[in-house]
């Protein structure tokens, strides 16, 4: 299995709002609104003196008053990089594994609620009244989904007429990705986000998908278990390193 293939998925699903190619190393800047989106991706080799290239990434973001965030795939960001930012003072955080499910093969029971697709700024406010989001993060947040240019679902799960959970599904060239899944405080624990991830991955089977992959990171136990009863397997990690 080719793990760049989904990082370039991953990073098609959930866009940046400007991008640049710098020696192998993709930069990725939306004015702060999520790490992913903010950070420093060295994906493929590279042939610079690594704390130059460092050096040149912190003022690239120091210049849009972002700090610097850098994001470690596992399988290909270089061990020698990763001791350089822990010398020059940045922390190892939020440790995150990329797991995988054979979507081709997976049998999915149809969710026993509602399924209700949304246009964007319908599943917007889903999204803030469900998961109580402070609403100044709204526009970027938008401006991130409205950039999406694969395939994508916007979905909310309804019970007794009232939205309970809701996420995001994005499927490109076979590889369906989820995001933004919250379920309201008050409705979890009744498998409410089963069944919102079952209604997307029968979305994904329909349209032609073959893979599915998630994000979780490696504290969330209640996701994790989640994510392992429907059938997904980790591939790979990933972590950021940002300044103290």
């Amino acid at each position: 299995m080719d793990l760049r293939r989904i990082e370039e998925a991953a990073m098609n699903a959930w866009p940046a709002l400007q991008q640049l190619l710098y020696d192998g190393w993709i930069l990725r800047f939306a004015q702060g609104y999520t790490k992913r989106a903010n950070s420093v991706n060295p994906l493929f080799e590279s042939t610079l003196d690594l704390a130059e290239k460092v050096a040149v990434c912190e003022n690239l973001y120091a210049e849009r008053d972002l700090r610097p965030i850098f994001r470690l795939p596992a399988f290909c960001a270089p061990p020698e990089l990763d001791h350089l930012l822990e010398a020059r003072g940045y922390a190892r955080i939020d440790t995150t594994l990329v797991q995988i499910l054979d979507l081709a093969r997976a049998t999915i029971p149809p969710p026993a609620l509602s399924l209700e697709h949304q246009p964007l700024d319908a599943w917007l406010d889903t999204y803030y009244r469900v998961s109580s989001t402070a609403q100044e993060k709204r526009p970027r947040h938008r401006q991130i989904l409205q950039a999406i240019l694969p395939q994508r679902c916007l979905v909310a799960l309804i019970d007794g007429g009232e939205p309970v959970a809701c996420g995001v599904g994005v499927l490109e060239r076979g590889y369906l990705g989820f995001f933004n899944i919250v379920t309201a405080p008050r409705f979890r624990n009744r498998g409410h986000a089963t069944q919102l991830m079952a209604g997307i991955l029968r979305w994904g089977q329909m349209c032609g998908g073959s893979l599915a992959y998630l994000q979780v990171m490696e504290e969330n136990g209640a996701a994790r278990r989640l994510y392992a009863k429907a059938g997904f397997r980790e591939v790979y990690r990933y972590w950021y390193r940002v300044r103290e």
